[in-house]
């Protein structure tokens, strides 16, 4: 996953012990990774390898009503949940001694949970913001409200990010922003579907203005002027799929070319009052979006702004509000959006927000029950594994010249890998938590994190800092940071165990740390030397030959059908593609090296090459509610998980021999697929 794809999705454990070590399992090992009684060995591996692999797990593990789909990885996080529950309910009681970080997390915890508080309180705690917005005089004090509503992305985002053409420096970033709907393309498809939930989108429009207090007439006036902005905002932005391109993201301006871009907004005042005092250049990253945002600025009545920012605001805590409030966000963007049939219990709810706000904090204590210093070093081992499985391949590529090779294993050998949780954990002191207070603590959270961004603005960066909490299911690769990390949360059984033979722990666990590195040297990574500076290194033949091979990978999951008539759309999950693939590639090469030489015996009836590759299936079991493949479908740069599996497979002939696939089958590609 990247940082510029913004979003989402990939693991591995805690007992990375006996990682390398597994050679001589006996029969009679239990396997945690590799789980027999979840495949459905009536159906033919070479036909549908990822039904064969999941079959009985899908069928024995339903999407629960609170979900809008249920994984491996799902599982995993709902049990991280429970232990962060424990830590939670544990530091929220006053009883005993707690220090700063035990009564911030306990604290924000228990207001959280008081939900009668939460209900009396309704709207009161917005007030103050709602009063500054009707107090707009004039649409020169449009700078000033949304300088105070940080984080709500209401009319555009604005942060702080390493420099692309110098990785050494943080600059300021403004970026498009200012929708309510989940992509820009859910305004301007004509199909039914789309239609029909801009409708669905209008109406909940109408139901939260007049949770806000507004008559049902007035109320429905405010949603076509909210649709009409908005819309006109999706217009200005740029695709999922132009973002992939960091070459279109980078722009450095002065802030007076920003003023002389988007004259209607007043950039010195939103500055001042973000406490920015002197900004010398930034990255505007979507200029043609901030074209676009300055004809609504002029076109727009002071009166419409208003209801905008409303709109945005209420939009953007919904979910802390009272339960009126949260039960109709949840109708909109989980019913109708994601068709999950359940609001998730508040406890669950609860943990995520101190994760999101005080993942830090929170991090310590989890860290510290389920990841050992062992683990980590382990974990350390097979990425170490991993790499040096990259650089032979590296070596080995026919297609690619000794300039870029070069090139290309400096750029390895400079990977940082960061494994757990960060060598210095954030301070939060100055961050108020009350007891009493949930809607505060939100708010005072994230002008907290806003503000902590904002002064690493004109100075240089800071390598050791994390995207993720410790606890997070996930993991990441950093093309600017040229770094891959793995929290704790996501190094734990089942996808690693240190009871499995090797087989299993390198088909799951490896893959996703190949899957990772790979990420480096994707489409978008690519382009992203050593230092993590934006800069062509490649040779024009050897960017040739790179991109005839992404096409082919392209072209092959674009054949592939997610829901109804919607196919993946190959260029926007071409990056997650490349690295699946070549993830499960590096894994076997070092799984290959690590038991060379070792005795190979069958276990559960299956080879050890069977094995690896059940366990790599098996990484991806999972169901998902068609209301979220749809939404996927536009947004995720993933393929299905489905796809994960049989589009990766079917281009090995590693896989092809381990199940003596013959030629014709459906998991053997006739025109096989290989970048690295």
């Amino acid at each position: 996953m990247h940082r510029t794809t913004a979003n989402l999705i990939l693991f591995v454990s805690v007992l990375f012990a006996a990682t390398i070590l597994c050679s001589n399992v006996s029969a009679q090992s239990v396997n945690h990774v590799l789980d027999a009684a979840s495949m459905d060995t009536s159906v033919d591996p070479c036909t549908d390898f990822f039904a064969y692999s999941c079959g009985r797990w899908i069928k024995k593990n339903p999407i629960p009503p609170d979900q809008t789909s249920w994984s491996v990885y799902a599982k995993l996080e709902d049990d991280n949940k429970s232990i962060l529950r424990e830590i939670l309910e544990s530091s929220a009681s006053p009883a005993g001694r707690r220090d700063d970080v035990t009564q911030k997390i306990g604290d924000y915890y228990a207001a959280c949970m008081d939900e009668k508080a939460i209900n009396a309180a309704a709207i009161k705690p917005l007030q103050p913001l709602l009063d500054q917005i009707q107090q707009m005089h004039y649409k020169r004090d449009i700078a000033g409200v949304t300088a105070a509503m940080v984080s709500s992305d209401a009319l555009f985002r604005f942060r702080s990010d390493q420099d692309y053409k110098d990785a050494t420096q943080v600059i300021a970033e403004a970026d498009q922003g200012g929708l309510g709907l989940p992509d820009r393309d859910y305004y301007l498809k004509t199909d039914a579907k789309s239609v029909e939930l801009r409708k669905a989108y209008v109406t909940h429009l109408q139901k939260m203005f007049e949770l806000l207090g507004d008559k049902p007439a007035e109320a429905a006036t405010e949603a076509q002027t909210v649709m009409r902005i908005e819309t006109a905002l999706a217009k200005g932005s740029l695709t999922r799929v132009e973002r992939r391109d960091p070459r279109k993201l980078y722009h450095k301006m002065t802030t007076r070319q920003l003023s002389a871009l988007n004259p209607s907004f007043q950039w010195k005042i939103y500055f001042d009052k973000v406490g920015l005092l002197s900004v010398e250049a930034l990255n505007v990253e979507t200029p043609g979006f901030f074209k676009t945002l300055n004809m609504e600025l002029k076109n727009e009545t002071l009166a419409s702004w208003k209801t905008y920012l409303r709109w945005h605001l209420i939009n953007a805590n919904a979910p802390f509000l009272s339960s009126d409030f949260v039960n109709a966000d949840f109708d909109f963007y989980g019913k109708t959006l994601q068709g999950a049939q359940e609001l998730e219990p508040r406890w669950k709810r609860c943990v995520g927000y101190v994760d999101n706000d005080l993942g830090e904090a929170l991090g310590q204590a989890y860290v510290a029950r389920a990841f050992s210093p062992d683990a980590k070093q382990r974990a350390q081992k097979m990425v170490t594994e991993i790499e040096d499985a990259m650089g032979r391949d590296i070596e080995s590529l026919p297609w690619m010249t000794s300039t870029t090779k070069q090139l290309a294993l400096e750029k390895l050998h400079a990977v940082a890998n960061k494994i757990g949780y960060p060598g210095r954990w954030r301070d939060y002191s100055a961050l108020t938590i009350a007891r009493d207070d949930e809607m505060g603590n939100v708010l005072r959270s994230r002008e907290f994190e806003f503000h902590r961004q904002l002064v690493k603005i004109g100075k240089p960066v800071d390598r050791g800092e994390w995207q993720m909490t410790p606890p997070t299911v996930n993991a990441y690769y950093d093309p600017q940071m040229n770094d891959i990390n793995f929290p704790a949360g996501v190094l734990q059984p089942p996808l690693f165990d240190a009871r499995s033979d090797a087989a299993p722990n390198f088909g799951d666990t490896a893959a996703t740390m190949g899957h990772e590195l790979t990420h480096g040297f994707d489409d978008e990574g690519r382009q992203f030397d050593a230092h993590g500076n934006l800069r062509d290194w490649w040779t024009a033949e050897d960017a040739k030959a790179f991109e005839q091979r992404a096409r082919c990978i392209s072209d092959q999951y674009s054949q592939y059908v997610i829901v109804d008539d919607i196919k993946i759309n190959g260029k926007l999950t071409l990056g997650e593609d490349i690295a699946d693939l070549g993830g499960v590639i590096l894994a076997h090469m070092a799984w290959q090296d690590d038991t060379k030489g070792l005795r190979s015996e069958p276990l559960e009836g299956f080879t050890p090459e069977q094995r690896f590759f059940i366990a790599y299936g098996q990484s991806w079991c999972a169901s998902t509610r068609d209301e979220t493949k749809r939404l996927r479908a536009t947004v995720d740069p993933h393929s299905p998980d489905k796809y994960r599996a049989n589009g990766v497979v079917s281009n090995l002939p590693e896989f092809q021999e381990a199940f003596h696939c013959k030629a014709g089958s459906p998991m053997v590609r006739e025109n096989r697929c290989r970048v690295w």
